[in-house]
């Protein structure tokens, strides 16, 4: 991609390509990027520049591939101690070979922006007074249903408490809105199990949920404007001395600070706050919240993060860039024919009133072949844009086809999919092409749980095709705009037959990438699983025998001396200790599903079971 532009004034320091931006050296705090007029995004050089010397601002990624085209590239930064701006670059720019204006707007025409955490949105500061006061009357109610049905006093936080207390207006580079309630509960499992039930209980008063981690949901608005509008729903809690609060906050601040809420107004709306609204941004912000910065990005405690994503999170790391490709025009370049792995599958399911469950569904290429084929296809991707894809695509066989959410990093959902597709009628038969190259290791382990369950006793079987290293060598990972890996093909089958799974075949050699190219090493696994399931047992931590306590001073002595040995001593120990709070979220997982959805199947109550089967889908 080349990129092209009539450059004036200060233009002669500043360079633009397919990478990024080039600024000099005196380019200091808070850069905006504005196309054609319109705000799209802002940074910090000297936090944010990449290179050998700090040279280049990259492109987010959100925002990469939508540079295919024409603009009026505006880049100004904020003088330092002035309101003045210092404008480093104000014309006209080609992407590439396009001539067409670049577009940054939604399906609706309205203007997108990159928010905090790199994704492409709608801002506030283009969204009319009327949609605002839209979203904080529905912010109003949410509150209210939280505490009357919840039964928890929840308040406004994080940027829209921020507008409150600067201005009264919403800050023009935020997105969304958050709110935080105070948890009683002192332990993961509780806190947990406390959030699913104020989702249950907004849920069942007409609110669209969809669970973001233990201790996090977002309530859905769906605006008038046809945008769709987040409301995050955050805990808050105290572990000893430290309070956590999603997401990724932790540290010291009263409980006095936080409640009784206050009333703060905001656009005009009057909306429970902080009992110490200053206390709370500055626990969020810092010291220096007062001062705008719409290039700010929060600085968390490393300890804290490593505890709240051990006790509450299920890892959606790379579902942005998921989202961006399939809403890019990179997702256009995916064949709209089949895949040569669906053709070996097909040949390999008996009867055409099997059910295929196309897990990682994608574009839906894969699974509108099975339906044209016959068989009942139900489709399942951690991607919205993917879903809406796949759902087009599917509804032309069947017109109530549905593409449903799996996000296998969260136990729960994994549970519910394996439920739904064992409960479905048909042997089922599960797909899974280029999924596992997407997964870190808890999520294979939840999809070989998913497929246990779905599969254990029913004849059927999950097929796998993934990008794969050689057995005697460890290959490049594929050079594709989505994080997909290659796995180790050995480690996939022992996590497989730990589960109970028999692996029937096993064929590698060369194959093809995501947009069918050719790809130097793949898998291909056709996999089934034994009636008796048997329990996998993690690895016991390794404990010695008793040792007098003077033996047991000699040994540290000799270990302190020993410094290589000590480091990785404690990384196990990190490593034990942070399994043993990721173990806590799966118990009040597994817990929530046993008391909600096992033990009506336990009862073979199949109506009980449909409806809570229906009510967790509802709210994921």
């Amino acid at each position: 991609m080349s990129v092209t532009a009539v450059r004036r004034e200060k233009a002669a320091e500043v360079t633009v390509d397919e990478r990024g931006l080039r600024l000099p050296s005196s380019a200091r705090g808070v850069v905006t990027v504005a196309f054609d007029g319109r705000y799209v995004w802002s940074f910090q050089p000297e936090r944010d520049a990449e290179g050998t010397h700090k040279e280049c601002v990259p492109w987010p990624a959100s925002l990469r591939p939508h540079l295919r085209g024409t603009t009026h590239l505006t880049v100004t930064q904020l003088a330092n101690g002035t309101d003045a701006e210092v404008t480093w670059l104000d014309d006209e720019v080609r992407f590439g070979t396009h001539q067409q204006r670049i577009r940054l707007e939604d399906p609706q025409g309205h203007p997108l922006a990159v928010n905090k955490v790199g994704n492409l949105t709608r801002v506030f500061g283009e969204t009319g007074d009327d949609t605002k006061r839209e979203i904080l009357t529905s912010v109003a109610r949410i509150l209210e249903d939280l505490r009357t049905h919840g039964g928890v006093e929840a308040i406004l936080n994080y940027g829209c408490l921020l507008g409150a207390i600067r201005t009264g207006e919403m800050i023009g580079t935020d997105c969304d809105a958050d709110l935080t309630y105070l948890s009683e509960q002192t332990s993961p499992i509780a806190v947990i199990l406390e959030s699913y039930r104020l989702e249950r209980a907004m849920a069942a008063h007409g609110w669209k949920t969809v669970r973001m981690s233990g201790g996090d949901f977002k309530v859905m608005l769906r605006l008038d404007d046809g945008r769709t509008c987040h409301v995050d729903v955050f805990v808050g809690f105290y572990a000893e001395d430290t309070y956590y609060q999603l997401g990724n906050r932790s540290g010291h601040l009263t409980k006095e600070a936080i409640v009784p809420a206050r009333p703060v107004v905001l656009e005009g709306v009057e909306l429970p706050g902080p009992a110490d609204p200053e206390a709370m941004l500055a626990f969020v912000y810092g010291p220096t919240w007062r001062t705008p910065d719409p290039a700010f990005r929060f600085t968390d405690p490393p300890a804290g993060v490593r505890r709240l994503d051990g006790w509450l999170r299920g890892q959606r790391d790379h579902l942005p860039r998921w989202n961006a490709f399939f809403r890019g025009h990179e997702a256009s370049e995916v064949p709209e024919k089949h895949s040569d792995f669906a053709m070996w599958v097909r040949e390999r399911i008996a009867s055409s009133d099997d059910l295929v469950a196309d897990l990682g569904c994608g574009t839906g290429r894969d699974s509108a072949y099975f339906a044209a084929a016959g068989h009942r296809v139900m489709g399942y991707d951690i991607s919205p844009e993917a879903r809406q894809r796949a759902q087009r695509r599917l509804r032309a066989h069947n017109p109530r086809a549905t593409v449903r959410r799996l996000m296998l990093g969260e136990l729960r959902t994994a549970l519910l999919v394996g439920c739904e597709v064992a409960l479905s009628r048909g042997r089922p038969q599960l797909y899974a092409r280029n999924l596992l190259g997407a997964l870190d290791r808890d999520e294979r382990l939840n999809l070989w749980r998913l497929a246990r369950i779905a599969l254990a006793g029913r004849g059927g079987s999950i097929f796998v095709e993934a990008p794969a290293h050689l057995s005697w060598a460890r290959l490049p990972h594929p050079d594709l705009p989505v994080p997909l890996r290659r796995v180790d093909v050995d480690e996939i089958v022992r996590e497989l037959e730990s589960y109970g799974g028999r692996v029937v075949e096993r064929v590698e050699g060369p194959g093809t990438d995501l947009f069918d190219r050719p790809d130097p090493w793949t898998v291909r696994l056709h996999v089934t699983f034994e009636p008796t399931l048997p329990t996998p047992k993690p690895a016991p931590i390794a404990q010695g025998d008793p040792v007098p306590e003077t033996q047991t001073r000699s040994r540290i002595r000799r270990a302190v001396a020993r410094r290589a040995e000590v480091t990785t001593r404690l990384d196990e120990l990190e490593s034990a200790v942070h399994e043993n709070r990721r173990l806590h979220r799966q118990v009040a997982e597994l817990t929530d599903v046993v008391a909600e959805l096992l033990v009506p199947l336990a009862e073979s109550d199949d109506e009980a079971t449909q409806a809570v089967l229906k009510r967790y889908r509802a709210m994921i």
